[in-house]
């Protein structure tokens, strides 16, 4: 297997793939008492960089029941290759066609703020069409970034809903095809 220069963990994509999992599970297992330390089963698929934009644009096109998104950052802006405006708009359209969409994001106590300001406006959007959205508490940040799809995808890592993380920045997340696994991430959003 051959190392492509993109790859920076220092090994192939699967001893990094497998490492990354690894650490995913115990942050999760380390996460409170709402989750066990279960071990789940499930398929997993690394996403470095651009390819977790496409990889969840495809599966918010694909949802059929329902859809949680958690983040930081949901930044979308006027121009038309906007990716976070293209992951808005695919959650839109899965709720135009009767799929439960549930948007939680972060505020922070500063009304002023930056993030404050963009995860209004993207809320504002949002809600118009129909779509839940809530904010965490203001006693603790959330920097949680995870979506949920049908109760059995769960995509989780470094990329906030940002134009730069979904096509510039160096980001890892994973896709995992796992019911228990979203079973617990669903369980731990509703406590935020």
């Amino acid at each position: 297997m051959t190392i492509s220069s993109r790859h920076r963990c220092g090994t192939s994509r699967t001893g990094c793939f497998t490492l990354i999992t690894g650490f995913a599970l115990l942050l999760l297992c380390l996460a409170g008492p709402v989750l066990s330390a279960d071990v789940h089963s499930g398929r997993t698929t690394l996403l470095i960089n651009r390819e977790y934009g496409a990889a969840l644009l495809a599966g918010l096109r694909e949802a059929r029941s329902s859809i949680i998104v958690s983040c930081y950052l949901f930044k979308i802006t006027k121009y038309p290759d906007n990716m976070p405006r293209r992951v808005a708009d695919q959650l839109i359209r899965a709720r135009q066609r009767g799929v439960s969409v549930t948007v939680i994001l972060e505020q922070s106590r500063d009304e002023s703020d930056f993030l404050n300001r963009e995860n209004r406006a993207t809320a504002a959007i949002l809600s118009r069409n129909g779509i839940k959205v809530r904010f965490d508490s203001l006693r603790k940040t959330s920097h949680a970034k995870v979506v949920v799809i049908d109760d059995r995808f769960v995509f989780l890592g470094s990329h906030n809903l940002t134009h730069s993380a979904l096509t510039r920045n160096n980001e890892l997340s994973v896709r995992i095809d796992s019911p228990e696994m979203a079973r617990q991430i669903k369980a731990y959003l509703g406590t935020l």
